[in-house]
């Protein structure tokens, strides 16, 4: 019984490993020519607009997204927790869920037609189905100030 489990454990961990590689690898390539896309609408943190936004229309938008973590991952962050060091493997998931969100608080923007989005915040939190499983997931919320110059074209991204 106990070669059986650990038979179980060793291939949980390779398939985590493989597609867990494999779903990361077609996100970050979605999430570059996506960006490639909407380069023109710039995001900024600055709190005021520039000069040529004096006469603006501005609305809020934002973005979300929910990204999950693969078992090879837990694991391998539960032998860090271990031995102690940076968790490697949870700042890719964190980098991937903050450029979606991003991108979709741009698609929001252009949407309503903005040229530019100032005062960019982020929020992250933890989502997890048992507490005691650690992370499960995680949820990253950012939000901003869409500008637009009244009558004028937004940039469209090329698709």
């Amino acid at each position: 019984m106990a070669m059986t489990n650990l038979f179980i454990l060793i291939a949980m961990i390779v398939m985590g490993f493989y597609f867990g590689r494999i779903a990361e690898r077609r996100h970050y390539s979605s999430l570059s020519s996506r960006e490639k896309a909407f380069r023109e609408l710039q995001v900024l943190t600055i709190r005021r607009p520039p000069p040529i936004y004096r006469e603006h229309q501005s609305n809020l938008v934002s973005g979300s997204t929910v990204v999950s973590v693969d078992f090879f991952k837990v694991f391998i962050a539960g032998f860090k927790n271990i031995i102690g060091g940076r968790l490697t493997t949870y700042e890719s998931l964190l980098e991937r869920a903050r450029r979606e969100a991003i991108l979709r608080m741009q698609q929001h923007a252009l949407h309503l037609g903005a040229a530019m989005i100032i005062n960019a915040r982020f929020e992250t939190s933890r989502v997890a189905g048992n507490a005691s499983q650690g992370i499960g997931s995680v949820e990253i919320l950012v939000y901003g100030t869409a500008l637009s110059l009244k009558n004028a074209e937004p940039p469209i991204p090329d698709k």
